[in-house]
């Protein structure tokens, strides 16, 4: 495919995947999730890795549509931007922007800005990064109220570093401090966000030289001491007034050494023009946490994991702690199902693997290293042994024993007080209640309940489909 069919192509899934924007609706958020990441040296775009089964931008949209709880979103998608859009799916309220040269944040920021088709939108912008995968609803929706609280024009989302200053490598938040150069009080302008200062910035001073920025008539200077020890640093995250954003955007200059437009230099522009600046931090620091090399991603990846058993450890038994995958989705359920006020009763082994779609019960037990993956409706009181894989659409009725090395696969439905045991494969098959298999494969089947002479249900065993190929094998000389 020549560049110019490739974009075509893009463009066209874009409108494919896109939902009109809504002028009613306050809220904007806006995803930046058009880098690939070199420094991650992976094939797979950065965006589309996964942290706790789910890839970062399914995360951080996911965490987006319920902080805002009713808001717009617009995908700024670039390298890999077909993945990108067909991982996260056409959604309501939701379009997609394609950046088609990776000039900056700022450059990323004014791509967005074309969706809003309407000049005199009246709502707030939020900007988060697409890698941010611990981004959470709580966050933003602590984001969202400090900023209209604040009657501030223009926020960021910051953290404080806590090791060692000398590895603080972030942009530093400057704020303004209590009395300015000449020992005046700043009044009602302390504590607002002067500029964002970039480590290596703080470094090329010279020991005794001070930094001496303007804000609002009145002169602040900061020693490189000061600056160096200043933990606070900008996590990429921002909010704006729609209608400044959209004026000061195209203002922002590309001279820099990168030659890229970055969403920092808004901060100077917005307190040229006489708007105030806000910064806040939130309550856990993880949340802010995003990741350029495989390292992170895998600190990311235990803090999720870590979160999402603390959300269930005291609903549900979990054998090991630190060897286990819930998908969020059934995580959710089984609070939902605690809510109810019946005790759960489910017990899950070392190694299992519960993907999304699976429908959870009470009086579950799954055994070691069970893997459990596609739309899967499980029945009370149903054990499942260790090492076995239940994949695809699957219904499991109540009572049943599915014992371990058993594999039940494709569409098939399983009645209630079935047995399964020996190393058996089910495939596509439907078993009436009370059936009894055992060492089988069934591949294509119905298993009905018949009864013997003496009124006991018919078991099934060692049923093989028919020989194929055995004329291939032949025996060694």
């Amino acid at each position: 495919m020549n560049p110019m069919d490739k974009v075509s192509d893009i463009y066209q899934t874009i409108v494919e995947n896109s939902t009109p924007f809504k002028n009613e609706l306050r809220d904007t958020a806006i995803i930046l999730a058009a880098g690939h990441g070199k420094r991650i040296k992976s094939n797979t775009s950065k965006m589309l890795h996964k942290i706790w089964g789910i890839t970062t931008v399914e995360r951080v949209f996911g965490a987006s549509q319920k902080g805002f709880e009713n808001a717009n979103s617009i995908i700024v998608v670039g390298i890999k931007a077909k993945e990108v859009i067909n991982f996260v799916g056409k959604r309501d309220n939701n379009s997609y922007a394609y950046q088609d040269e990776l000039k900056g944040t700022g450059h990323a920021v004014q791509v967005a800005l074309e969706k809003i088709p309407d000049i005199n939108y009246d709502g707030n912008v939020y900007v988060l990064l697409g890698d941010m995968g611990l981004l959470d609803e709580k966050t933003i929706k602590m984001f969202k109220r400090e900023f209209e609280e604040s009657g501030n024009d223009m926020m960021v989302l910051t953290g404080m570093f806590g090791g060692n200053i000398l590895e603080n490598y972030y942009g530093r938040i400057v704020r303004v401090k209590d009395f300015d150069e000449n020992g005046e009080s700043s009044g009602k302008d302390f504590n607002k966000v002067i500029e964002i200062l970039e480590y290596k910035d703080i470094l090329s001073l010279k020991a005794n030289e001070r930094r001496k920025l303007e804000y609002n008539g009145k002169m602040y200077s900061y020693t490189k001491k000061e600056l160096l020890e200043n933990r606070e640093f900008n996590s990429g995250v921002f909010a704006y007034k729609f209608k400044y954003l959209k004026e000061l955007i195209y203002k922002i200059e590309s001279n820099n050494a990168q030659q890229e437009i970055y969403l920092t230099d808004l901060i100077a522009l917005f307190n040229k023009k006489g708007l105030s600046v806000g910064a806040v931090a939130p309550e856990e620091e993880h949340v802010i946490m995003g990741f350029n090399n495989k390292s992170v991603l895998q600190e990311m990846e235990k803090i999720a994991k870590s979160l999402s058993y603390q959300k269930i450890k005291d609903l549900i038994y979990i054998e090991d702690p630190n060897d286990f995958f819930i998908h969020d989705d059934v995580i959710e359920q089984i609070i939902e199902m605690d809510g109810r006020g019946q005790p759960l009763d489910i017990r899950i082994g070392k190694g299992v693997r519960i993907n999304k779609g699976v429908e959870l019960n009470y009086g579950l037990t799954i055994g070691n290293y069970t893997m459990i993956s596609g739309i899967v409706k499980l029945g009370k009181d149903v054990t499942i042994g260790e090492n076995s894989v239940i994949e695809g659409e699957i219904e499991i009725g109540d009572d049943v024993l599915i014992g371990k090395d058993i594999s039940v696969l494709g569409k098939s439905n399983i009645g209630e007080k079935v047995s399964i045991t020996g190393i058996s494969e089910l495939n596509n098959t439907i078993v009436d209640d009370e059936v009894k298999i055992e060492h089988s494969i069934l591949i294509n089947k119905r298993i009905k309940r018949e009864l013997d002479f003496s009124g006991k249900v018919i078991g099934v065993k060692f049923y093989l489909p028919q020989i194929e190929g055995n004329d291939l094998i032949i025996d060694k000389d």
